[in-house]
């Protein structure tokens, strides 16, 4: 149970990092990268939460 509220803290404030905590080096972590580019931070931090709220696996 902490671990995943540290991930949702992280995907909160760092949405790559959670990316990378819950699914390792695989193309969702490459999605949040470019989401955070192109959409200002909004849409990395919703696919962050996305990842750690439904418990994705890489």
């Amino acid at each position: 149970m902490d671990n995943k509220v540290v991930k949702i803290i992280l995907a909160i404030l760092l949405p790559p990092i959670a990316a990378f905590l819950q699914v390792g080096a695989t193309k969702h972590l490459w999605i949040n990268i470019i989401l955070l580019f192109l959409t200002l931070g909004v849409g990395a931090l919703i696919h962050a939460l996305w990842l750690v709220l439904t418990d994705q696996k890489g």
